[in-house]
């Protein structure tokens, strides 16, 4: 959609048999002309096998009210109709769809279709034309105009009650109970979260320490369990094989969490046959001896005695201590990729505290920008955050201008800028001058466009017939869903015009997409010319309806004479 959406061509065509100068425009021949042409034009119309035609049982209705839409269809017993939808008749609502009334005329069937249909706000609405398809073929009928009226109200008639005393306004703001809800279970989940990420501290710090000071920790732990005393031998021996084997795995480097007895004890034979590993033979007599009492205990439900146990647990320990001793020192190789190790591992725990502060911080602002939208609206959040052009163009400084001639004097928050449009031959024969101002896209937030006309002398205008043009104006320009109310307007000197507004649908060309906007047109004869301000804006936009009822209070004209 160009900016030229709303250029005067479109008035022009629509309102130019409205225009009358003071010599008829055709010749006598010229209307018998014409006469017989829309005759013969008439006979064949009503020479069709098929007739639509559509009626209303009243132009005129109050808030409220309802109008009988009636759709008569007269065609062919085997003629398939069908009758259109409730949803055509926007901006009117339909009540009720009453049942299709089929009548005998002749060789031929007379269908009547009805509909109840009201409208809930005034002003002058028209429905489209509806379309009838009969046997696939499409047939429209005329568009009907309804004008809404408003109740009028008898004050006089009206009780009368005593003005309610003031209230109180609670100061502050209400923060909804779902927030405190949300709140809690934000701090609940922390807690948790605190907990658990301790627990795995301190899993972390033990996994950390050296193998020997790690194992011997086991041990510790083991004699201040009470395994024993409560008769619980499976897990005592499997607690206490389980850490000397992990000490052998991540000390001397075996297998020893996976390997069975007899596997482990062989590789730490071949240990100290090849030199690797200064163990005694008493040593790996005793481990073995108490890891097959271990096997036992855990598979076969064999029960040692408590003081076996506790020697088992001893001797543990001596292996542990021995196995310590008998590792030789580490060679250079091995202390740098020790070093490496412990590097890697500070690495690790520095993403994760990075990781944590982040997540503390979306926890933060997320819960701070919920209790903002609860209390304040998601709009001022959005705008808060992202900013609003159309509030930057609101609170900005505003430009106080005279526009075309006969000169409108408009408020706007930028300068419109003249934009030139060709006109046909006949139009301009009419005119003295036309001029057109624009600022901003129609597929911007807000589009304003004002146009002025000055006729000759002569020529008649009539602004109530001009402004019935309007609707089919957008409809040819590509608008949908067309809303159109309209109402007098008279401006704060005075001058009377007539407001045309509604909504519409809009489709930008370039990618299809479907603009819902609202639109305010102000119409004016003023000082023998014509004056249109337009201004289409996006509907949910709080601040462009603003900036469009600031720019339409401001419209004056100079009624001095010249």
């Amino acid at each position: 959609m160009t900016n030229n959406f709303m250029s005067t061509t479109w008035l022009l065509k629509y309102a130019a048999p409205f225009f009358k100068s003071d010599q008829e425009m055709y010749s006598g021949h010229q209307k018998l002309l014409l006469s017989g042409i829309f005759f013969l034009l008439a006979v064949a119309g009503f020479s069709q096998d098929t007739r639509v035609r559509a009626s209303l049982d009243t132009s005129a209705m109050k808030i409220g009210d309802q109008v009988v839409y009636s759709i008569t269809v007269d065609t062919d017993p085997s003629y398939l109709v069908v009758f259109p939808e409730d949803e055509s008749f926007n901006p009117m609502e339909v009540v009720e769809a009453l049942a299709t009334d089929t009548s005998r005329l002749e060789n031929r069937f007379r269908l009547l279709k009805q509909y109840s249909l009201t409208q809930f706000d005034s002003g002058s609405y028209t429905i489209t034309q509806q379309r009838v398809l009969i046997n696939d073929t499409p047939y429209f009928t005329d568009s009907l105009r309804v004008l809404v009226a408003d109740v009028v109200v008898d004050t006089t008639k009206q009780k009368m009650f005593a003005i309610k005393p003031p209230m109180e306004v609670p100061s502050g703001f209400n923060i909804s109970p779902w927030v405190w809800l949300l709140l809690g279970l934000l701090i609940l989940g922390a807690v948790l979260f605190y907990l658990l990420r301790r627990r795995k501290k301190k899993k972390e710090a033990r996994k950390r320490l050296p193998p020997y000071e790690r194992a011997l920790m086991e041990l510790q732990e083991l004699d201040k369990s009470n395994l024993l005393e409560n008769r619980q031998t499976k897990e005592y021996y499997s607690k206490l094989t389980e850490a000397v084997r992990r000490y052998l795995e991540d000390e001397v480097h075996l297998r020893a969490m996976e390997s069975t007895t007899s596997e482990l004890i062989h590789d730490l034979e071949l240990r100290m046959e090849r030199g690797e590993l200064k163990l005694s033979r008493e040593i790996i007599d005793e481990l073995k001896v108490i890891l097959q009492r271990a096997d036992l205990a855990k598979f076969a439900n064999s029960r040692p005695d408590i003081l076996t146990a506790r020697g088992d647990r001893s001797k543990i320990e001596h292996v542990i201590v021995d196995t310590q001793a008998a590792i030789p020192e580490p060679t250079e190789e091995e202390l740098l990729k020790d070093e490496e190790y412990r590097r890697e591992q500070l690495r690790r725990r520095n993403r994760k505290r990075v990781i944590l502060a982040v997540g503390a911080a979306v926890i933060i602002i997320g819960l701070g920008t919920t209790v903002l939208i609860t209390t304040q609206g998601f709009s001022a959040v959005r705008n808060l955050v992202m900013g609003n052009p159309t509030k930057q163009l609101l609170q900005g400084e505003w430009i106080t201008s005279d526009y075309g001639d006969p000169s409108v004097t408009v408020t706007t928050p930028r300068v419109l800028k003249r934009r030139d449009f060709e006109m046909p031959a006949d139009s301009q024969a009419m005119l003295l001058g036309n001029e057109t101002f624009i600022d901003g896209d129609i597929n911007e937030e807000v589009f304003v466009f004002v146009n002025t006309m000055n006729f000759r002398q002569g020529v008649k205008f009539d602004l109530k017939k001009a402004v019935d043009g309007i609707y089919a104006n957008l409809e040819e320009r590509g608008a949908k869903n067309i809303i159109v109310k309209e109402e007098e307007y008279t401006t704060l000197e005075g001058a009377k015009g007539i407001k045309v507004f509604g909504t519409l649908e809009i489709e930008d060309p370039g990618n299809g997409k479907i603009f819902e906007k609202e639109y305010v047109i102000l119409n004016f004869a003023e000082k023998g010319g014509f004056q249109q301000i337009t201004v289409i804006f996006n509907g949910d936009d709080e601040f462009a309806g603003e900036i469009s009822g600031r720019i339409m209070n401001s419209v004056e004209f100079d009624n001095t004479i010249n």
